[in-house]
């Protein structure tokens, strides 16, 4: 059966958003072209991780001699949205890998992600099932495919970390997340 590409070349939209409390948010990537949206579930570590490679993909391309591509150094301020995600999130599947590239024949970045597979574990485990040779010839039921102009992929970067960021505060002696019901500092436990 062919891969379903819920693809987006131009969106009106792309931002990675949540739900829920600190401590307890799901992270969304979502793309939208009029009344089209795909939402796609993450992990806050693949969150955090699109944002850092987005700013260092743009940050790359801006010491090319005379920025041929004009990558804005920042987010233009009439690109940044704050705005939360589009109603309802009804996500198509969660994603398990997400790969970046640079398109120069239309001067995008092209973002695409695939779902989870049977066997594979979420960011930060390891999978039960050894691989199998044939999984290489696997294609995926769907997956989603991105292309943002450079400005696009800027405030992408800047609104992506910030919202990694605004999770719950961090101990400044052990630098584990703090819940607003208490926390035990692992560093006094060594002391």
């Amino acid at each position: 059966m062919p891969t379903i590409v819920h693809g987006f070349d131009w969106p009106d939209r792309l931002v990675i958003g949540t739900i829920g409390m600190p401590g307890s948010r799901a992270f969304y990537l979502q793309a939208r072209t009029g009344p089209r949206v795909v939402s796609v579930s993450i992990e806050k570590s693949q969150a955090e991780a699109i944002g850092e490679k987005v700013d260092e993909i743009l940050d790359a391309l801006m010491t090319e001699d005379g920025n041929p591509f004009s990558v804005p150094p920042q987010a233009p301020v009439e690109l940044i949205d704050n705005d939360g995600l589009d109603q309802p999130v009804e996500p198509e599947f969660r994603v398990g890998t997400i790969s970046l590239g640079w398109d120069p024949t239309t001067f995008q970045l092209v973002i695409e992600a695939y779902p989870l597979l049977d066997g594979e574990v979420e960011a930060g485990g390891a999978a039960d099932d050894e691989t199998d040779a044939n999984d290489e010839l696997f294609e995926p039921a769907e997956m989603l495919v991105v292309r943002i102009p450079v400005g696009t992929a800027r405030a992408f970067a800047q609104r992506t970390i910030e919202i990694v960021g605004a999770g719950r505060p961090l101990c400044p002696l052990c630098g584990a997340p703090m819940d607003p019901d208490g926390h035990v500092c692992a560093s006094l436990d060594e002391a």
